[in-house]
């Protein structure tokens, strides 16, 4: 799914994403006009290496 246009509920399916994390997401990506590389979820408070591997199967970045 494309980080920069994933809404809260699809956020929420991905492993390891629950509410306050999707929130999260949401206002890193609102806050800097999108992500630009999958890589950038680690900026994200309370995403580290370990959700990144989760999750770097399941999201993209769209051009």
């Amino acid at each position: 799914m494309d980080l920069n246009r994933a809404t809260r509920a699809d956020l929420e399916a991905l492993p390891g994403v629950g509410p306050v994390t999707a929130g999260k997401i949401l206002a890193w990506r609102d806050e800097h006009g999108g992500f630009s590389v999958v890589e950038e979820l680690l900026e994200v408070s309370g995403i580290g290496e370990r959700t990144l591997e989760q999750l770097q199967p399941y999201v993209t970045v769209g051009g």
